[in-house]
């Protein structure tokens, strides 16, 4: 299990882009629209890692929620696991609260699922994995 992205939430993709292309003195690698979640992601590669951007495309998608409660910031830290079911089962037989009942089909061609943040001092968790 290896840190596969950090997601960060902003209210403006377009600037927040701009600002990142700046600190890692890179272009973003990709941009892709996520109509489930009603978001659209910047991805940019650092290392063996990846930041995530996240903008809201619709006023109801959960990151437009997080950021009328937060503000712009870090909203998750993306876990890539081998086997996402069974990491879920492990993950709930142990207590923590699953905010998915299966995985579901994600950004950057992954299956992903959260683990709820009041588990995790705070911190939303994500579970992906890479779809062959």
């Amino acid at each position: 299990m290896h840190i596969d992205h950090v997601g960060i939430a902003v209210s403006d993709l377009n600037q927040a882009i701009e600002t990142y292309e700046k600190i890692l003195n890179q272009k973003i690698l990709k941009t892709e629209r996520v109509e489930s979640e009603k978001v659209e992601t910047a991805f940019f590669e650092t290392g063996e890692s990846k930041v995530e951007l996240l903008g809201p495309t619709d006023s109801s998608s959960v990151i437009q929620k997080f950021i009328d409660k937060k503000g712009d910031g870090i909203h998750h830290v993306a876990f890539e696991v081998d086997d996402i079911h069974e990491e879920m089962d492990r993950l709930k037989e142990d207590g923590f609260t699953l905010l998915n009942e299966k995985p579901k089909p994600g950004a950057d061609n992954k299956l992903v699922a959260f683990i709820h943040p009041k588990d995790n001092h705070g911190v939303l968790i994500e579970l992906c994995q890479s779809q062959s």
